[in-house]
């Protein structure tokens, strides 16, 4: 009896895993950022600058496992831009997004979850930032994608959870003046993915 038990739920997890596995795939994906980091600060006192936004660029691979309800990890360098004024900051980062979606209707699905994130390179009008407060942090993205075949579109919109400074002295203002940008994302990104 115990091994009739055993045999069925074995049977019973190696049936769930193949239908889970159903529509898993692995690719390529890429796409544009439209960016705007946190607020500039010139120096302690003054008040912040808001960025304007800027287009960026992401590329890198996927996964997926599962087909109606999904898991979907992604690894992928990103590179954003932000202007303030006539200052323009730059950032390199390599993302990894942790999703999860469902499919809702066709080729439609919903997914969300967390970002994590390694920042690789800053620079503000042309000075290298080396001095920023997390080079590790985590986000939260969330969005629609449409899959058809292998090709998939999703559009999705990215929010760091926690103010990330950079801190560096002299800019266009003159040496000596301590500058402060805050490096999380605020971006909406669309990506175009292929699965191999």
């Amino acid at each position: 009896m115990q091994k009739l038990v055993i045999s069925t739920f074995l049977l019973t997890l190696i049936c769930f895993s193949a239908q889970a596995q159903k529509g898993s795939s692995f690719g390529i994906k890429g796409g544009l950022n439209y960016n705007a980091n946190g607020d500039y600060f010139e120096s302690i006192g003054e008040n912040a600058q808001n960025p304007d936004r800027n287009v960026g660029y992401h590329l890198g691979v996927f996964g997926k496992i599962g087909n109606q309800l999904y898991f979907r990890p992604e690894l992928m360098y990103t590179s954003t831009k932000s202007d303030y004024d006539s200052d323009e900051f730059t950032m390199k980062k390599i993302d990894a997004p942790l999703l999860v979606g469902i499919k809702v209707i066709g080729p439609v699905s919903v997914f969300a979850g967390p970002s994590l994130q390694y920042i690789l390179d800053t620079e503000f009008d042309g000075i290298n930032i080396d001095n920023v407060e997390d080079d590790f942090s985590v986000g939260l993205n969330f969005g629609v994608g449409l899959n058809f075949n292998k090709i998939g579109i999703d559009l999705r919109y990215e929010r760091g959870f926690s103010n990330n400074e950079a801190t560096f002295i002299g800019n266009n203002l003159g040496e000596g003046v301590v500058s402060r940008i805050d490096t999380r994302p605020d971006q909406l990104i669309l990506s175009l993915s292929i699965a191999l």
